[in-house]
C-alpha cells in the first residue's frame, strides 16, 4: 500500500473517531482521476447497533451518520488532507448501509490525484 493512501486512511479514521467515538475497523481507498473513493467497514458503535435493531432506528442512525459527515466536511476539510493530496477538496459524497455496517465516501478534488496510485487496504 502506498504511504499516501495509508496516511489518507488515517485522516479519515481519526475524524470518524472524533465525530462518532469510533473509527472504522478497516478502510479500502483507491485514487481515480480527481477522486479518492473510500470504503469503510466496521463503523457503528455498540449504541448505534442497538438503536438500529428496529426499522426506525436504522433510519435514524443512517440519517445521523450521513448528515453529520456531510455537514462536517462542508464546514471544514480535515486537517492535513489537502496538503497530503496536493489538491483542494471540492465535494464529498457519503453513504452508509447500516445492516452491513459499511460506508462509502467519494472525495472529489480540484485536480487529478491518482498519479499512478493503486488500490490499498488498511
Amino acid at each position: 500500500m502506498s504511504k499516501k493512501i495509508h496516511e489518507f486512511n488515517d485522516i479519515i479514521r481519526k475524524l470518524r473517531k472524533e465525530l462518532f467515538g469510533k473509527g472504522p475497523d478497516r478502510i479500502h481507498t483507491v485514487f481515480v482521476d480527481n477522486m479518492a473513493v473510500s470504503t469503510l467497514y466496521g463503523n457503528l458503535t455498540a449504541s448505534e447497533q442497538f438503536i438500529a435493531s428496529t426499522p426506525e432506528g436504522k433510519e435514524m442512525v443512517h440519517a445521523a451518520r450521513t448528515s453529520l459527515i456531510q455537514e462536517h466536511y462542508s464546514n471544514r476539510t480535515p486537517e492535513g488532507m489537502e496538503e497530503l493530496i496536493g489538491a483542494k477538496l471540492e465535494h464529498l459524497f457519503s453513504d452508509i448501509k447500516i445492516q452491513e455496517d459499511m460506508a462509502v465516501s467519494v472525495f472529489i478534488f480540484d485536480r487529478n490525484i491518482a498519479g499512478g496510485q493503486e488500490a490499498a487496504d488498511r
